[in-house]
């Protein structure tokens, strides 16, 4: 079972399926959306969610045809995109609370990704705030 929520906890949602693979998403529509240089996602089947709690605070938008985003008006939390056609829904994984320690499978859309953003590259990591060096 998998279980996450947004940013406030209003809304809640679960999972009854295995971990999907994590896919870190470079397209400018995921850029975009999550002001960010990708979002971390995993695909479930769309048989497997279900909402919790909070669809009374749920809105959606539909970025791309066919593909509707949802998203906590309150706090603004993207929880999850769903794909209709597929059958699929994608799991955005900062909005995750069960415990994942899987690792991500892939990086897509890497044509599309922001220039100033290498994965390759390593930069330094900091525990907590950022020190200017």
């Amino acid at each position: 079972m998998i279980k996450g929520s947004c940013l406030c906890g209003s809304v809640t949602y679960e999972a009854d399926c295995d971990n999907g693979p994590i896919i870190h998403c470079h397209c400018q529509t995921c850029r975009k959306a999550h002001s960010a240089a990708f979002s971390t996602v995993m695909p479930i089947a769309h048989d497997a969610f279900r909402w919790a709690s909070g669809e009374d605070v749920l809105n959606r938008f539909e970025s791309s045809p066919g593909k509707n985003r949802y998203f906590c008006t309150n706090c603004g939390s993207q929880l999850i995109a769903e794909r209709l056609a597929a059958k699929m829904v994608l799991l955005r994984i900062g909005c995750v609370d069960t415990e994942i320690t899987d690792r991500p499978d892939a990086h897509i859309w890497r044509s599309d990704g922001a220039p100033w953003y290498d994965p390759d590259h390593e930069i330094r990591q900091l525990a907590e705030g950022y020190v200017r060096a």
